[in-house]
């Protein structure tokens, strides 16, 4: 079987950032995938599983919110490695094009107050697994370290 093209980046030298992981055409539409990466590939600990959950229901709800982008929103998740999430979005779109969005996001989850939008039994499927605080520090510490510092490497999977 041939080996998907998410797993022919090396992990080993990824860093944290926001990176286009695949473009596909969709009749006469370009959708663009972004790798969101919170936390460095095997070399840090990954993100908990209720923190990452808080993060998919308050990025998704801004995302899908936004008065700019939401037309071109079509799914934010986490990814199973627990590192990061993913970003589907209508358009051919590069990393520096979403940049100030992922940016805001990621300070709306950084100073999130209130009850989590969809954390009740009727909503959401495990609405127990939320951890607002911690999904409040990892958004910040995105934020600070990478977010506001963005390189090349941050924005284009090694080579």
């Amino acid at each position: 079987m041939e080996k998907i093209a998410s797993f022919t980046i090396d992990h080993l030298r990824m860093a944290r950032g926001i990176f286009v992981s695949r473009r596909d055409q969709i009749g006469n539409e370009v959708v663009t995938t972004f790798d969101i990466r919170m936390k460095v590939p095997n070399a840090e600990p990954v993100l908990g599983q209720s923190e990452i959950h808080t993060i998919e229901h308050l990025a998704a709800t801004y995302l899908r919110n936004n008065a700019q982008w939401k037309d071109q929103i079509i799914y934010w998740g986490p990814m199973g490695c627990l590192t990061g999430n993913y970003l589907i979005m209508k358009g051919d779109l590069t990393s520096a094009d979403i940049l100030p969005l992922v940016q805001d996001t990621f300070a709306f989850i950084r100073d999130f107050e209130g009850e989590i939008p969809g954390a009740t039994a009727k909503d959401c499927g495990n609405y127990l697994m939320n951890n607002l605080p911690m999904a409040k520090y990892e958004a910040a510490k995105f934020y600070n370290e990478v977010l506001t510092q963005m390189k090349p490497e941050n924005m284009e999977y090694p080579k």
